[in-house]
């Protein structure tokens, strides 16, 4: 079993307790493999070989690119025992353009701000409830001294907008749907339009710009930064903002003390919701695995209610289930910090990324969009917006998804 998690990390040793508790569930015994550094490359080398694993735990954003290279095998939702106590919401992350499943649901997370309290108190503005509420605590954060040492040296906003992975366009998705914009609009059954240079998504783009380039309220060095080095410039007092999912609350609370950190709702833009990002991981039973019994009681153990809840880990850091997808799972029962409630709730107006055939190359082309109008203060949004669309268009052609 691989997972992308990294070696010796706490989340590889949730994993390998979970592999424990199959074992002695079930008497099969399970090699974990845990990997972070070039994972997909990993993983295309094995197939090139012919020699895939027997189960992945990945993003479910990565299910269109797996499936569309024949790595995965179907799964068959009535022959999947405990299928009906898996959310529906999370079983449409598991679901391919040509409608059928192709993994089970394992994890689910949506996102939030995690927001510094005490400085918060001491610049004396309340929890945000509007995109004016959070721009204003983005400025108090940089200009105000929260930190109290007599420097500027704080900003309001972390943020990961760097190209690698597709980080820019992964932040920016939350503000995207939280404004009623898309990356793409549906248009039929499997067709697609662009939808990035809509109005409503122009003004969430360009309200997050304007963090960026007019009241300069972002961390230095944002639009090189990936997920791992902006959880560290959080932690160190470099910035008070953080959009970002559930997985980093106990490593936060732990290392920075629990009164310090606060979980608040994002706000809805001017436009509406519905709400945030939504993913997760998949667990993918992968093709030409010579234990295809082992694969699909592996698969059901993880989602039922004691491998949920293994996964959780309580309120210790190193989940590798964020969010429960098992609907048995009584997530107050399981974990006693009610910030993870905060998450929770999101996710009921989570939105999936568009079931395309295969996300990544759409992933990294609005990324490296996004990531341009950050970085170029005097780039007009409209039109680097058409500009991407029009790349879209191409995508969606090359995919043969494109609305006619």
């Amino acid at each position: 079993m691989w997972i992308r998690q990294a070696p010796d990390s706490d989340s590889a040793k949730t994993a390998q307790r979970l592999a424990d508790a199959f074992t002695k569930s079930s008497g099969i015994k399970v090699k974990v493999v845990a990997l972070f550094d070039d994972f997909e490359t990993k993983l295309q080398q094995q197939a090139a070989q012919k020699a895939l694993p027997d189960i992945v735990i990945n993003d479910t954003a990565q299910l269109g690119t797996m499936q569309s290279q024949g790595w995965l095998r179907e799964v068959d939702k009535k022959k999947f025992a405990g299928a009906d106590q898996l959310s529906d919401r999370a079983w449409k992350a598991a679901q391919a353009s040509d409608g059928r499943y192709y993994a089970a649901p394992f994890s689910a997370q949506s996102f939030a701000l995690v927001v510094r309290k005490d400085w918060r108190a001491k610049v004396g503005l309340p929890a945000p409830s509007s995109w004016d509420d959070l721009a204003k605590l983005g400025s108090a954060f940089t200009e105000g001294d929260p930190d109290g040492n007599g420097k500027k040296d704080t900003a309001g906003f972390v943020i990961p907008a760097t190209t690698k992975r597709g980080y820019a366009s992964w932040y920016t998705s939350s503000l995207l749907w939280a404004n009623g914009g898309d990356f793409l609009a549906p248009s039929g059954a499997g067709q697609w339009k662009p939808a990035v240079n809509s109005a409503k998504s122009v003004q969430a783009v360009s309200w997050l710009r304007d963090q960026f380039c007019v009241t300069k309220s972002v961390n230095p060095g944002a639009v090189n930064n990936d997920t791992t080095v902006t959880h560290e410039a959080f932690e160190k007092g470099q910035g008070g903002i953080y959009l970002v999912g559930p997985y980093v609350l106990a490593r936060f609370v732990k290392n920075m003390g629990t009164d310090k950190i606060e979980v608040i709702p994002v706000p809805n833009g001017p436009a509406g919701g519905p709400g945030t990002l939504g993913e997760g991981e998949n667990v993918y039973q992968m093709a030409g695995s010579k234990n295809q019994s082992g694969q699909q009681k592996f698969a059901e153990f993880v989602t039922s209610v004691e491998g949920q809840q293994v996964g959780m880990n309580k309120d210790d850091p190193g989940a590798i289930v964020r969010l429960p997808v098992n609907t048995k799972v009584d997530l107050g029962a399981v974990r006693q910090d009610p910030r993870w409630k905060v998450f929770q709730e999101a996710y009921q107006a989570a939105v999936y990324t568009p079931p395309v055939p295969n996300w990544a190359p759409f992933r990294q082309i609005t990324a490296d969009a996004m990531n341009a109008v950050y970085a170029n203060c005097s780039a007009g949004v409209q039109p680097a917006m058409d500009a991407l669309a029009a790349k879209l268009t191409e995508e969606l052609k090359k995919q043969n998804a494109l609305a006619s």
